[in-house]
């Protein structure tokens, strides 16, 4: 363990993550992200924006295939890299460091059955910023941009591979029109609500499918919290299986 780091239970899945809040955290758009992902039995899977492999961790007690990561910051791959130790996960996960915006030079194309993303989600240009440097390449489009996601994506998965992309309700469009013109075509749309009482979504996951054809489905709503502020039964699901 390292200075301001910390060691958190993910309980349904009974393993560990190394976590540090001057650096990162991982959100509840993960979770979300990790739980619609569709489980494969043979192929491989590729998580971009890894942050501190908590996407790659949850996915290891969905199926047993090879799962890796490419993240940017050398602090969030060390941790990550840890986590996967701290876990004896070493022989199903790899951690990359590297930054995804090159992947067309250092990765063979069409490699991959599966890519998950948890991108930045904020422009570079939006005025308010977080001011921690680590914060601001994770939440703000600093070192790549949604279109750099796709592209990467797109390079990554072999045809008729899937994306899986959690991202902020209010740039849905901004996905769905990256993801088409990328040639991933969306399939399926899950919209996340803090709870029923408010009527506005606050993030989507979106599936997508390297040279799928048009006929995306907006799948039912999906309620982190009950009005009265405790978790749904789907959301303790997420948490506690």
């Amino acid at each position: 363990m390292k200075k301001n780091e910390r060691v958190d239970h993910l309980i349904k899945e009974g393993l560990s993550i190394i976590q540090n809040d001057e650096v990162f955290s991982f959100s509840t758009d993960a979770l979300l992200l990790a739980h619609f992902v569709r489980p494969i039995k043979k192929g491989r899977i590729m998580d971009l924006c890894s942050g501190n492999g908590i996407i790659p961790l949850l996915l290891s007690d969905k199926m047993e295939v090879p799962i890796e990561g490419i993240e940017i910051q050398p602090q969030l791959v060390d941790m990550a890299r840890r986590s996967v130790t701290l876990n004896q996960l070493a022989a199903q996960i790899q951690i990359h460091e590297g930054d995804l915006r090159t992947v067309n030079q250092s990765m063979l194309p069409s490699q991959y059955d599966v890519v998950t993303c948890n991108p930045p989600y904020f422009r570079e240009n939006q005025s308010f910023q977080h001011l921690k440097e680590p914060h601001r390449i994770a939440r703000h489009e600093i070192l790549c941009t949604l279109d750099d996601c796709i592209r990467a994506s797109r390079h990554l998965l072999k045809q008729g591979g899937r994306l899986y992309m959690v991202h902020r309700a209010d740039r849905l469009v901004d996905c769905l029109v990256s993801m088409r013109q990328g040639g991933l075509e969306p399939k399926a749309i899950w919209q996340i609500y803090s709870r029923p009482d408010k009527p506005t979504a606050v993030t989507v996951v979106i599936e997508a499918v390297r040279g799928g054809k048009p006929d995306c489905k907006v799948m039912p709503p999906f309620y982190i919290y009950q009005n009265d502020g405790h978790y749904s039964e789907e959301m303790k699901g997420v948490y506690y299986g």
